[in-house]
């Protein structure tokens, strides 16, 4: 291998995900653990007042995840027990269970090949009567195709909820992410440019959607004074103020965070570049930005999915933290036992066979991607299935 640059972290370890903190996170922190309330209260009242003012839509609630927050979206929309919720099979898993804990059916239709996002077309396929909602995820930043899975949701009378979770900040005909959905559902926990370590935000429009989500998502301060029980039992999922804290900071300078992921990302491609048929990442012609949650490199068709996992172990040996992107929901434990099986959803299989996320986050120097370029050309080329890349 040719030695473009030596590791500089300080374990050897070039990490897929470091969270950009600063003093002025730290100093936020500090006051709420200064102060008498650590748990939910008045610094997380003013991250959902910010978050939603951020978006311009009428109510944020703040959860102790996205998976918690999708699944109480659901429910707040009376989403349960014998309906059937389409949804991707492709991208950040965690996110997509709560259909199941739902208790609604998660009812699989596959992706547009270029974006890796939920392709209308196929969802329109898979309705039924059964049929309530459309979950639709801007996966790994990439906007979905709104206009059209808007005008499907209208057209059968469907609920249509918007997966934010890898996306915060990019945005479709100009508008930002998580304005399209009648509900829409953010993640804060790792590797998101925005993080507080974990946590999420569900944003609507509807106020009775919001007074349902609060009921669902903790105790109202007027009955934490009582031991008696409330009118609704909590899943008590709500953000703590510590977390709040640092998402409210960091929401401040979001625009800053997601400059430095942009030229991360631009170097990136000046030394991928030096793959084989290397094409420019895929922007769909609605799409007005993009701000990618995780930096994926798709491997050609002349490379099987174990040969993609020998590429991720010879870039972990080299000390650099790679991961495969993704393994598809349908072929999950949980999801086989439905009777899903390899061959279901041929665009998804085909992708996540091929795709991986290389370290991507604010502290990467270029000595350290040119070193993790270089790497993968040579892990690539070990596996004997040469160097294309497209």
């Amino acid at each position: 291998m040719t030695a473009l640059a030596e590791v500089p972290e300080a374990d050897g370890l070039i990490r897929l995900s470091d969270p950009d903190i600063t003093p002025a996170d730290l100093a936020a922190v500090e006051r709420v653990l200064r102060s008498p309330t650590l748990g939910v209260g008045a610094v997380t009242a003013a991250f959902e007042a910010a978050f939603a003012t951020y978006l311009g839509r009428r109510h944020a609630v703040a959860v102790a995840s996205g998976t918690l927050g999708l699944l109480m979206a659901l429910r707040a929309q009376g989403i349960g027990p014998g309906d059937e919720v389409i949804v991707s099979p492709y991208g950040f898993r965690e996110t997509q269970h709560a259909v199941s804990l739902s208790g609604a059916r998660p009812v699989f239709a596959d992706i547009d090949y270029w974006a890796g996002t939920l392709a209308p077309e196929k969802a329109a396929a898979r309705i039924t009567s059964a049929t309530r909602a459309i979950v639709a995820a801007n996966t790994n930043g990439h906007p979905a195709a709104w206009s059209a899975l808007r005008d499907l949701a209208t057209a059968h009378g469907l609920i249509l909820i918007e997966d934010s979770t890898e996306a915060i900040g990019s945005r479709y005909r100009g508008a930002l992410v998580g304005t399209f959905g009648d509900t829409a559902v953010f993640d804060f926990s790792q590797p998101g440019a925005l993080c507080c370590g974990e946590g999420g935000m569900v944003v609507t429009d509807d106020t009775d959607i919001a007074m349902a989500l609060r009921r669902q998502c903790r105790h109202s301060l007027a009955e934490r004074t009582s031991v008696v029980v409330g009118g609704t039992p909590p899943y008590q999922a709500g953000l703590s103020d510590l977390a709040a804290a640092l998402g409210l900071a960091q929401l401040r300078r979001l625009d800053e965070i997601l400059e430095k992921r942009r030229g991360v990302q631009h170097l990136y491609f000046k030394y991928v570049q030096s793959f084989e048929g290397i094409k420019d990442p895929y922007i769909g012609p609605d799409v007005t930005e993009v701000n990618w949650f995780l930096y994926l490199v798709q491997l050609g068709t002349r490379f099987s999915r174990s040969s993609r996992d020998a590429i991720v172990e010879d870039l972990r040996l080299a000390e650099v933290e790679a991961a495969a992107y993704c393994q598809p929901l349908h072929l999950q434990r949980h999801y086989f036992d439905l009777g899903h099986r390899r061959g279901d959803y041929f665009v998804t299989e085909k992708v996540a066979d091929r795709a991986v996320a290389l370290p991507f986050h604010t502290h990467l120097g270029e000595d350290q991607i040119a070193y993790v370029v270089e790497t993968m050309k040579d892990a690539s080329v070990n596996v004997g299935a040469g160097a294309a890349i497209y």
